[in-house]
């Protein structure tokens, strides 16, 4: 079973984003859980308050390092270990399948999510794990993309998708972008489904599909393709496309 605990200010968000579709039907089936922990709980201020001036000056507010601190070793306390506890950042290494699967291994994750200007320094030199981000751009806090990330990762865990299979076909895979899907009917507004897939011919079906991963990735992610795994006939059938491009 897969555990997340998020560390946020704002729980009601991730307990309302993680309920529905294949996250709220895996933590049905208690393959998943998923706290949502307020950081506000843990302040030792009458009013909840977290955030304070910067030292130094500058716009914004920054979350003061006690409530972080504090919430971090109630949990590890209570988990009896020390997590690992990943920190949303555009400054951390960023997320990607090959993060979701290592991950994925894991029993129990955190998730530090930050708001205004960030967390104090200080306290994520102390708990932080891993510094993760969704990409070159910036977002109002850690929630978002703390959800992707579990979102992402909980298709990994064994028993969630009703095809065991399915994690390992999608996007990414062998470092190769899916491949097109079809369903009925079979003419739309003139367009059919390619021949191929109407053969019944499992071995052609399955050709035609990484021949149009390898021509998708091709086209929008090439960047892909260095560290993809191809056989060698596949690699050949790459280098032909290469030419025909150029």
């Amino acid at each position: 079973m897969m555990n997340y605990h998020v560390l946020t200010l704002f729980p009601e968000m991730i307990q309302n984003g993680c309920n529905t579709s294949i996250l709220g039907r895996a933590m049905e089936k208690k393959l998943v859980s998923i706290e949502a922990i307020d950081i506000r709980s843990y302040s030792q201020n009458k009013h909840r308050k977290v955030d304070d001036y910067p030292y130094g000056g500058g716009a914004g507010m920054v979350m003061q390092a006690q409530p972080v601190y504090d919430a971090c070793m109630d949990l590890q306390n209570k988990l009896g270990k020390k997590p690992r506890i990943i920190y949303m950042t555009p400054q951390g290494r960023v997320f990607n399948q090959a993060i979701a699967e290592e991950l994925a291994k894991e029993e129990d994750l955190v998730f530090l999510c930050g708001h205004y200007e960030g967390i104090d320094e200080r306290v994520l030199e102390m708990v932080v794990t891993d510094y993760i981000s969704a990409g070159d751009y910036v977002l109002t806090g850690g929630e978002l993309p703390a959800m992707m990330m579990i979102d992402c990762i909980t298709r990994l865990v064994p028993g969630v998708l009703n095809n065991e299979i399915s994690a390992d076909i999608e996007s990414f895979h062998d470092n190769l972008l899916e491949y097109p899907q079809y369903t009925r009917p079979e003419l739309f507004m003139g367009q059919r489904v390619p021949e191929v897939l109407l053969s019944g011919h499992h071995a052609k079906i399955e050709q035609w599909r990484r021949e149009q991963s390898i021509q998708r990735t091709l086209k929008w992610r090439p960047d892909l393709l260095k560290q993809a795994n191809l056989t060698n006939k596949e690699q050949e059938y790459l280098e032909q496309l290469k030419t025909l491009k150029n």
